[in-house]
């Protein structure tokens, strides 16, 4: 295996070619590029004309919790335009407890919801996918110990 890593590495240095990096972008073929998302409760950036809060109504335990999200213009208006999705799994467990991507129901006030089952304790990632117009704006994830 070695030697077969040895031999790719110089065949793409002799070609001029170079092997990805860390912190390369994602290429436009990629699947997702996950961006990791700040603390519940700041406003992200959601493409050049809005934002977004999320976070759980309460703080998250054993059971069925709600991430709540909630869209916003620049302007201060909200945005109810977004279909927006989400999956719960554990990092450290992937697929074992992954709920698929579901999509947030919007409630009368125009506010995102979705029910997270959490089903032991330990690492837990929610990723949320904001789309607009058939376009994902953002892909992101939010990483919480319970």
């Amino acid at each position: 295996m070695r030697m077969l890593t040895l031999f790719v590495t110089l065949a793409l240095v002799v070609c001029g070619a170079s092997l990805p990096t860390a912190d390369a972008a994602p290429s436009p073929t990629a699947k997702r590029y996950i961006r990791i998302l700040p603390k519940p409760g700041e406003k992200v950036p959601l493409g050049a004309k809005h934002y977004f809060i999320y976070g759980f109504t309460k703080p998250p335990k054993l059971g069925t919790a709600i991430m709540r999200v909630e869209i916003y213009t620049h302007e201060g208006g909200r945005d109810t335009s977004f279909v927006v999705k989400g999956d719960a799994d554990m990092p450290s467990m992937r697929g074992a407890h992954s709920s698929g991507d579901k999509d947030f129901s919007r409630s009368a006030k125009g506010v995102y919801l979705l029910p997270v089952r959490l089903v032991m304790p330990g690492d837990w990632e929610v990723t949320l996918t904001f789309i607009k117009e058939g376009k994902t704006v953002l892909h992101g994830a939010y990483l919480f110990d319970l």
